[in-house]
């Protein structure tokens, strides 16, 4: 039990999160109206891809740093699919959102074509570990092209966003949600919601490396 402490306040965290997020009052702004409690869950998912895509990056690193280690191989690959879920996730819940406060699912807006162009360089990686069979060789190829990927994710969804006119808060010369919310409100929920979204995208990621590693000693034994 000591051991799972962080599953248990995940579980706390989502449900606060889930209860919070409907039921808890949010400021009244123009155009967005209850839609902002969409912040929740749209913002922290690309919260927690960003948590699990730093340890997809780490990992590589130590991976180029001790070749052939493979527990590092693993870590950084199944980090890179749990970052590429949430990323979706966080695609899907813009989308919901932008239909609703926008009127239609994709605007071509910088900060929906960087996020999906960002996604889509992780998608690509996933392609080139399919591609090669020699698990050292595939390692190796996998790591460099994660250190880029995770380099090019600042420009495209930090830098490129900002330099041009956008319709998010925040991105082109528009106010971020924090000059609206003075009341906090939003505050209450949101921290609780980064913290929890990244917990469970940690857990997935150790389910997953339990999974893959059995399965490579399925392969050895066999």
């Amino acid at each position: 039990m000591k051991k799972n402490w962080w599953k248990v306040l995940c579980v706390i965290l989502l449900m606060y999160t889930i209860i919070g997020g409907f039921l808890m009052p949010v400021p009244a702004l123009y155009i967005l109206h209850e839609t902002i409690r969409n912040i929740y869950f749209h913002v922290s998912m690309w919260f927690a891809m960003m948590v699990v895509l730093v340890v997809s990056c780490i990992n590589a690193i130590r991976y180029l740093a001790h070749p052939g280690t493979m527990k590092y191989d693993i870590i950084s690959a199944e980090a890179a699919y749990v970052g590429l879920l949430f990323g979706a996730l966080g695609l899907i819940t813009g989308s919901i959102w932008a239909k609703n406060t926008w009127g239609q699912y994709w605007s071509n807006d910088p900060k929906e074509l960087c996020a999906l162009i960002a996604w889509l360089v992780y998608l690509a990686y996933v392609v080139l570990r399919n591609s090669v069979v020699d698990l050292d060789k595939r390692a190796r190829i996998s790591a460099v092209y994660n250190v880029f990927a995770f380099v090019l994710l600042f420009p495209f969804l930090f830098v490129i966003p900002r330099l041009t006119d956008s319709l998010h808060p925040g991105n082109g010369g528009n106010p971020g949600f924090s000059a609206y919310d003075v009341d906090n409100n939003i505050r209450k929920v949101l921290y609780a919601a980064w913290i929890g979204w990244s917990l469970l995208a940690v857990w997935i990621l150790e389910l997953r490396i339990r999974i893959r590693q059995i399965e490579i000693k399925q392969i050895f034994h066999e």
